[in-house]
């Protein structure tokens, strides 16, 4: 069944933790754009991640919804760093249709040394290291990965890269967190997490159009702007890079609004949005399968008071068993 596109106007608006699709017709613009409230602040407040930790993960919780929801098939997206910063390892994954769960280690000594030297940006919280993304299609076809450096610039530019090499597709990415401080209904202070983002791509009818400018410093490169980029994807680039983070978390600026600001004159369609919701895929089935796997020495090392107990990385639930319940049925 296709999308229906709607004006701005004739329905309401997504709202918090839905991906919106868009259209820009006039400029052969197709892309996503997200604002996640209440879910993000689900995942980030269960690990009570100290700030910079926890606004890293948001932009990766971003990221991947806004590539996950694009999956054309049941399947998992998961986007992943390992770095040698002070947050060494970030995960999120989006298990189709609507499912986001994620997390983050980090060293908390080396973590508190970079914040007090006032080290607290992305690429210095991660060091270097890799980016990878992960498709995986189940047990019908090989899981594809796509790799890219950690090599100290921001993970939209980074991801920009991998678009330039797995897709060909002339992409950008705009990824923004943000820490609130306000009241609830009753006059309570709260805190919470916002974060959102908009992936916009290029894609004419002509396939010739789509031609990547050429590196800087080459033949091709004439000073101004990169030779044989279409006028259509600079000005649409140029559209976004006006974004303000500010209003990518924006509760007052939802997203559609948004779109409308940077694209009316060029006639931009909203399509229906998508929920996300935090849900983990651990289970207690799923645990108890690995753990059986375990020879009987492993069993009886990872006893403590008589039990074995596991706790999802992701979620946080503690899976107790007896070690009855993992022997083998004579």
């Amino acid at each position: 069944m296709a999308e229906a596109a709607a004006a701005l106007g004739q329905f309401d608006f997504a709202g918090d933790d839905h991906v919106v699709p868009f259209q820009v017709e006039g400029l052969d613009v197709r892309g996503r754009a997200v604002q996640l409230g209440p879910m993000l602040d689900a995942i980030l407040e269960r690990h009570h991640y100290p700030a910079p930790v926890a606004r890293l993960l948001a932009e990766v919780v971003v990221l991947t919804v806004l590539l996950g929801t694009s999956l054309k098939f049941d399947g998992k997206f998961t986007v992943q760093t390992k770095g040698d910063g002070p947050v060494d390892l970030l995960v999120a994954d989006f298990s189709t249709p609507e499912n986001v769960r994620a997390y983050a280690r980090f060293d908390q000594a080396l973590l508190a040394k970079a914040v007090e030297a006032g080290e607290t940006e992305p690429e210095q919280l991660l060091g270097k290291g890799v980016l990878a993304f992960t498709i995986d299609q189940g047990k019908f076809a090989q899981p594809y990965q796509g790799i890219v450096a950690l090599d100290g610039t921001s993970l939209e530019e980074i991801a920009g890269v991998y678009f330039r090499q797995s897709e060909q597709i002339p992409t950008r990415v705009r990824l923004a967190a943000a820490e609130l401080f306000d009241r609830d209904d009753a006059g309570k202070p709260r805190h919470r997490w916002r974060a959102g983002g908009l992936v916009a791509q290029f894609l004419p009818e002509a396939p010739e159009r789509m031609r990547h400018p050429d590196l800087h410093g080459g033949d091709g490169d004439n000073g101004d702007r990169p030779h044989g980029e279409d006028d259509a994807w600079v000005e649409a680039r140029s559209l976004v890079e006006t974004i303000d983070a500010d209003e990518l978390t924006d509760p007052l600026v939802g997203t559609e609004r948004l779109l409308f600001r940077l694209f009316h004159e060029r006639g931009v369609r909203v399509y229906e949005p998508r929920a996300v919701f935090d849900r983990c895929s651990c289970s207690r089935d799923k645990i108890k399968g690995v753990l059986k796997g375990f020879s009987a020495e492993e069993i009886e090392e990872s006893q403590e008071n008589g039990e074995i107990a596991v706790t999802c990385e992701f979620c946080s639930t503690t899976y107790r068993f007896e070690p009855t319940e993992l022997q083998p049925a004579e």
